[in-house]
């Protein structure tokens, strides 16, 4: 077991033992106990302890917490555990939890409950948020508004370090973060960004105007802006957060880091799930109906088994020679999927590169001319060990295979691999210069179209070098 396999199942195991607690001085009815032992726990550890138990439990747990944390709690749940909760609690309860709660927090909530918690939150929360929130929903989905908070620090640029730190003092509680602050002007636009740090080391009468990075190290996103280019800036920049600007570049709010690794994630499976032809969905798997997974899967399922018609049909016009000369048919799926794997291989390479901004359309020749050398050197290679494999295999068996077979076998895995390569790397570059996902590329639609090649290669060479009786 590796070192990170141990530690994950320690803190899986500190986690349940957990859940145990809280049940056992539930149950014994020591609430004093249990409350402090809470405070002293993860807000992220209680809320997955708290997930297994029962909703009474689940509700007398959340009234022993104290507000501040039972709020950061409520936001760790997932949104079934969210919504027992909200029909649990009283309207006075309610209020109290909206009021703790961040905003962006809340508008995460709302987008996942149903529609009658989602009007009883709505008609407890006061007409601000209520406001705010409503702005908040009609922002597109998975842009850059939509994830944004508005509880962040602003400075204005007539502030000296002084002044600013003062006013973090004064302001700071209720923002989600203070290491990273912005400046705007008299209009509200964004013109620079300071690091607390440097408010902190540099003279107290000193204008913040002097210590703000602005120009070119001003970084910002438009509101419209997908997510996946926002986690992409923070990646480039490392930035704990982004702040996000309207059309007239005055500063809306900011997406901090907690926000961003969520959207990385969600972006990784989404490219996981296209990669194996499934249509992207934001449901967990447990939580999925059947129907669901069903409707996710089937269109694929169907282009893929209709594509393998033209697989088939090239067998079937060889059919009569396949069984002339032995041996043949027996490389059919050996051939087919050495190509699959290599042209998969090619594909998840340059869909990643292109997800990471490594590989860009423009190289496509050079692409295109480092895996040819690559499939040259891995197909001769496989080759030579096929060669003595078939070999073996003859010598073995007694199964009378003749000589030319192996060179003809070994030749189209040599073409295979390399015409493999060849597609693994073109398709994802086409598909994006279509605007399309690469990773609709990959997996089971480059196996299918290898697949097919490869049958070709491989009759062609047999046609040209063998006789048949």
């Amino acid at each position: 077991m590796t070192t990170m396999t141990m530690l994950a199942a320690e803190e899986r195991t500190e986690v349940l033992s957990l859940g145990e607690n809280i049940v056992e001085l539930l149950g014994s009815g020591k609430i004093a106990a249990l409350r402090e032992e809470l405070k002293n726990e993860n807000v992220v550890d209680i809320a997955v302890a708290v997930s297994e138990l029962e909703t009474e439990d689940l509700l007398r747990v959340f009234r022993i917490l104290p507000k501040d944390i039972s709020a950061d709690v409520f936001s760790y749940l997932d949104s079934d555990d969210q919504a027992r909760l909200v029909e649990s609690i009283t309207d006075k309860e309610l209020e109290q939890l909206l009021d703790e709660m961040y905003l962006d927090d809340t508008v995460d909530f709302i987008e996942e409950v149903p529609a009658n918690i989602v009007k009883r939150v709505l008609a407890r929360s006061d007409s601000k948020t209520r406001s705010l929130i409503n702005k908040f929903l009609q922002y597109p989905e998975n842009s850059a508004g939509s994830i944004m908070t508005i509880e962040y620090v602003e400075l204005h640029d007539y502030f000296t370090a002084q002044q600013a730190v003062d006013y973090i003092r004064h302001t700071g509680y209720d923002k989600e973060t203070v290491y990273n602050c912005f400046c705007i002007d008299h209009q509200r636009h964004l013109i620079g960004t300071v690091a607390l740090e440097d408010l902190l080391f540099c003279k107290a009468d000193t204008p913040i105007k002097e210590i703000m990075d602005v120009d070119d190290s001003l970084i910002s996103v438009s509101t419209s802006d997908d997510q996946e280019y926002v986690a992409d800036i923070a990646k480039k920049y490392d930035l704990l957060s982004v702040p996000v600007v309207d059309n007239e570049k005055r500063l809306v709010g900011i997406i901090t880091i907690d926000d961003i690794i969520d959207v990385m994630e969600d972006e990784a499976t989404e490219d996981i799930e296209k990669m194996n032809l499934l249509l992207p969905s934001d449901d967990e798997y447990l939580k999925t109906s059947v129907f669901t997974m069903a409707k996710n899967r089937i269109v694929w399922l169907l282009v893929l088994m209709i594509s393998a018609t033209f697989t088939g049909q090239i067998i079937a016009n060889f059919e009569d020679k396949l069984s002339a000369i032995a041996g043949l048919t027996a490389c059919i799926p050996m051939l087919m999927d050495t190509g699959g794997n290599a042209g998969n291989q090619v594909s998840t390479l340059i869909i990643r590169g292109l997800a990471l901004g490594e590989v860009r359309p423009k190289d496509y020749f050079k692409v295109l001319w480092k895996e040819l050398r690559v499939a040259l050197i891995c197909g001769v290679l496989l080759a030579i060990v096929n060669f003595g494999r078939m070999f073996v295999i003859r010598a073995v068996t007694h199964v009378a295979t003749p000589t030319p077979v192996f060179f003809v076998v070994c030749a189209a895995m040599i073409f295979a691999v390399m015409v493999a390569k060849i597609i693994g790397c073109t398709l994802p570059i086409i598909a994006k210069l279509l605007h399309l996902d690469p990773a609709l590329m990959a997996g089971p639609m480059i196996t299918t179209i290898v697949d097919a090649v490869t049958l070709l290669i491989y009759f062609a060479l047999a046609n040209r070098f063998l006789t048949f009786a």
